[in-house]
């Protein structure tokens, strides 16, 4: 399995997800790897560990930057409208900055191959190893999925057979009876495209994986079952699971104990949970203080930089039993999921599975193109979806 060179940590509100991404960095910078910590918050602690270097996502530069970018390139534009153009010192930034200035971070932290020529020669990153301070489960996922979902709506808006169209512009526009998209509009679409694209390679790179954060307890069970599916839905790699905070056991004080009593009785079913997903379980003790140097740091421990099922290129597959029962079994693995927040809807050439409050749009293989859903099932941490081919259009 490929070793880890980006991990992605998220995990429940207020768990220490951005503790335990500082001590996974700085225990990488101890072994010798030249690591890089992404995140938003200011971290004293790491500030002088040899080997890592802390880079601060600052969202409000980020999107003056973006702004002003977007605002050069369409500058024609805007004289001819009369508009006059924004001042850096009046730009705010805006709801939704937050997780595109770390995306685009994260982009710019790992540099892949240019994804149309792997042959063209990239730049090499300087780090051996990338941590991202996520924000909480729920909104770390739906960040992850951005670039994609935004790839889609480019495609759909801006299809390819239309930007081949660009020259009949003026004609079609006279056809059809409304104005056709500028020049400007494609080559922004195209560029955003590209952008979007290299963020999503960094993301879906068999050498990113992700590590959930979590106290136990009932906040983080619901944490961990909600990455569990999301993590699944989206195709994300789970490298490990950190149970933070953990009390000491054996304690002569009554109170002590019974509270350790109950973490450990949450930690079983935490560990039965990474058990059926085949992922190491960390156990990081609560200091009794708030970690603050790089010796608390080191404390904690490390997290595992290699575990985890091997990311697919997609998160499904098919079984072909056409000739023993008669159909094609699509299966997903949703593990954590359950009946009463997953929903199912074939639209087109796709199948639109909503689950654990996540949703994700997903091609379906040519052979299940031409054929109908006779019916779905979740069973065993897996949703089934059985398709028989259509008379009318399945090759005789």
């Amino acid at each position: 399995m490929a070793e880890v060179r980006t991990l992605l940590v998220t995990g429940a509100a207020g768990a220490g997800r951005t503790t335990v991404a500082a001590a996974v960095a700085t225990a990488a910078a101890g072994d010798g790897r030249r690591t890089l910590l992404l995140t938003a918050d200011r971290l004293t602690a790491v500030a002088a560990v040899p080997g890592l270097t802390v880079g601060r996502v600052d969202p409000a530069a980020a999107f003056r930057e973006g702004a002003l970018d977007a605002q050069s390139r369409i500058g024609a534009l805007l004289t001819l409208l009369g508009a006059a153009p924004l001042d850096p010192e009046e730009l705010t930034e805006l709801p939704g900055a937050d997780p595109l200035a770390l995306l685009r971070a994260l982009r710019h932290a790992r540099v892949l191959p240019d994804q149309d020529d792997p042959a063209a020669d990239a730049e090499p990153s300087p780090w051996d190893l990338v941590v991202v301070d996520l924000p909480a489960v729920r909104d770390a996922l739906r960040m992850l999925a951005l670039p994609e979902q935004l790839r889609r709506y480019i495609w759909r808006l801006l299809p390819a057979d239309r930007q081949a169209a660009r020259a009949l512009r003026p004609v079609l526009a006279q056809l059809a009876g409304v104005p056709m998209p500028a020049e400007w509009a494609y080559a922004a679409a195209a560029r955003a495209d590209r952008e979007l694209a290299a963020v999503q390679a960094v993301i879906e790179d068999p050498a990113t994986a992700v590590a959930v954060v979590v106290e136990p307890g009932a906040r983080g069970r619901e944490a961990l079952r909600a990455a569990r599916t999301g993590l699944a839905l989206f195709g994300h790699r789970l490298a490990a699971v950190v149970a933070n905070r953990l009390l000491p056991t054996g304690s002569a004080d009554a109170f002590l104990a019974g509270l350790s009593g109950q973490q450990r009785a949450e930690l079983a079913g935490v560990a039965e949970d990474c058990a059926a997903d085949g992922v190491p379980l960390v156990e990081a003790a609560h200091l009794g203080r708030v970690p603050s140097t790089p010796a608390d740091l080191a404390e904690l421990g490390a997290v595992p930089l290699s575990g985890g099922a091997p990311r697919r290129a997609e998160p499904w597959g098919v079984e072909d039993l056409l000739d023993t029962e008669g159909h094609f079994l699509w299966v997903l693995p949703l593990p954590g999921a359950d009946r009463e927040g997953l929903d199912l809807v074939r639209r087109g050439d796709e199948l639109v599975v909503d689950a654990g409050g996540f949703r994700r749009i997903l091609p379906l293989p040519s052979a299940l193109r031409r054929c109908t859903v006779q019916g779905a099932a979740l069973r065993d941490g897996a949703l089934r979806v059985r398709f028989v081919p259509d008379p009318t259009v399945w090759p005789s």
